[in-house]
């Protein structure tokens, strides 16, 4: 990594991990927040993961891979899941348990409604039943800026 990459808050994204792989997660432990948004346009983004991070690093609980989930479950708000490596005392905490198919996408996110749908067509193609659609925004708006690729990787629940 070079020194200018280094001061940059989100690490470069390797999509190979994640494209069309299967993740198996076992009660893996998430600090969980909550996103205002306007028709899934996300207003404190930045508030709630700044807050969010500090808590984190307060409790030295930052994870070996930093993975953010959002769950888009309402056109006014969506869920935040930041990995975890240990319960942070006084801070809402989750795990999430399952399968999931992974698929990574790249480009502006005006494509997010083919992106679904896509990962709908892939998830049955696999002969799976869709449980539930999380979404891995793999860098913050600066730093995929910097690096010059937006990726985001679809997370369909399976079990």
């Amino acid at each position: 990594m070079s020194m200018q990459e280094s001061t940059e808050c989100c690490p470069r994204f390797e999509p190979a991990p994640w494209n069309d792989k299967t993740v198996t997660w076992e009660n893996k432990l998430f600090l969980k927040d909550r996103v205002r948004s306007l028709f899934h346009i996300p207003l404190n983004f930045g508030a709630v993961m700044t807050r969010s991070m500090a808590a984190i690093k307060a409790a030295g609980a930052a994870p070996d891979e930093m993975v953010i989930l959002s769950d888009e479950n309402s056109p006014w708000g969506a869920d935040v899941y930041i990995a975890i490596s240990k319960d942070i005392p006084g801070a809402k905490t989750t795990t999430l348990s399952g399968t999931f198919l992974s698929r990574v996408f790249e480009g502006p996110f005006q494509n997010m409604r083919k992106w679904i749908e896509e990962m709908n067509s892939f998830v049955k193609s696999e002969g799976k039943p869709l449980q539930k659609l999380y979404f891995f925004y793999t860098t913050c708006p600066k730093c995929a800026q910097k690096y010059g690729k937006n990726y985001v990787v679809l997370l369909a629940k399976t079990n």
